[in-house]
């Protein structure tokens, strides 16, 4: 049975405000009221445990047992929080490189190789002044395991852009071991340039490399393009029709990949890929915006293209954050849900999605 479960939470009230359900069974929709239950305000809280932070905009881990997480400061440092407290000498500074001049500019992604632990290698995203979106590998200090190199930094990729906004910025190893990257469609309003189309460009996608090699990367041969003979096609496009991908994450479980994807006027979505796709997905833009026509603003074609799973209008928010589900053992009543986020709301919300098996989640 195919349904959609979406529950909103306040930050402040922690009130479970809706639930939808792409059927009409009444008897499918109690259910789902039953296990959204566990997040009505007396079950959801939230607990502080730093602060002292500037402008944080990820938590990750290095997958390396050592309990270690990561926090990115969009200006451009990288901290540690271990043993319950923050260290005082940031993992890694790269101020210097990093423009953050602009609101939606700075140190945007992190990743960690999934050989970190032997290979000390780990990925960033950073804008730098010339506007262009920038991946590096560095790897960690051969002395000190709670410091990198900031020596060791090597350029793999640089995009160039128009525009300061857009950037996309998520960096993330997929269950086959290639690090994939979500890219924005270069900025200013409506992608006047139609990058998100293009397939001659790198923006307005996500990309997917074989970064094997310590110092450069390949394109994987199962890549969707890889044996398209038009030259101008970028082989490093895994998926397009993308706006402002700023968060996507892989379930943990199942390999499915959750896409959050900024809109222009109207419409926040979420975008699914299940893990048994072979990429290529138009995700509309900038033909439609969610599940709307943009350009063409009536009677756009949906030919082809993918439609979000998920998507709220302006009333709800104006920019979303892309999250993860949740595996965990703690909760086990918040297994196999997805959380994520409005920017300018700052409402949290979450989603049951009981397509992740394959499919057309639709």
């Amino acid at each position: 049975m195919k349904k959609l479960m979406v529950a909103r939470i306040s930050f402040l009230s922690l009130i479970l405000i809706s639930l939808f359900s792409n059927t009409d069974s009444a008897e499918a929709i109690e259910p789902a009221r039953a296990e959204l239950a566990a997040f009505e305000a007396q079950n959801v809280k939230f607990l502080e445990v730093t602060s002292g932070l500037n402008q944080p905009l990820l938590i990750t881990n290095a997958s390396d047992g050592t309990g270690r997480l990561f926090i990115v400061q969009r200006a451009g440092q990288i901290l540690i929080y271990k043993n319950g407290a923050l260290l005082s000498t940031p993992f890694l500074n790269i101020q210097s490189i990093v423009n953050s001049s602009e609101s939606e500019q700075g140190l945007l992604g992190l990743a960690f190789h999934p050989n970190y632990e032997t290979n000390g290698r780990f990925y960033t995203l950073h804008t730098d002044q010339n506007k262009s979106i920038v991946l590096s590998v560095f790897t960690r200090s051969s002395t000190n395991p709670d410091q990198a190199d900031p020596n060791s930094r090597v350029t793999l990729l640089t995009i160039p852009k128009l525009y300061t906004n857009h950037n996309g910025g998520t960096l993330a190893f997929g269950p086959d071991g290639y690090l994939y990257w979500s890219t924005g469609d270069g900025g200013s309003g409506g992608d006047p340039d139609n990058n998100a189309q293009n397939l001659s460009s790198l923006l307005g996608k996500i990309l997917r490399l074989d970064v094997s090699a310590a110092s450069s990367y390949s394109i994987p041969v199962s890549n969707p393009f890889y044996t398209n003979p038009n030259p101008s096609v970028r082989k490093e496009i895994w998926a397009y029709g993308l706006r402002n991908p700023w968060r996507f994450s892989f379930d943990r479980l199942t390999g499915d990949m959750y896409i959050g994807d900024v809109g222009q006027s109207k419409q926040e979505e979420i975008d699914f890929q299940s893990a048994n796709s072979n990429g290529g997905e138009n995700y509309g833009w900038r033909v439609m915006e969610g599940s709307l026509c943009y350009n063409p603003s009536t009677g756009c074609s949906q030919s082809a293209k993918v439609l979000p799973i998920a998507e709220y209008n302006h009333i709800l928010g104006c920019s979303i954050t892309g999250g993860h589900v949740y595996r965990g053992s703690q909760y086990p009543q918040m297994n196999g849900y997805y959380f994520y986020g409005d920017f300018c709301s700052g409402l949290i919300y979450v989603l049951h999605n009981d397509l992740q098996m394959g499919g057309d989640p639709y």
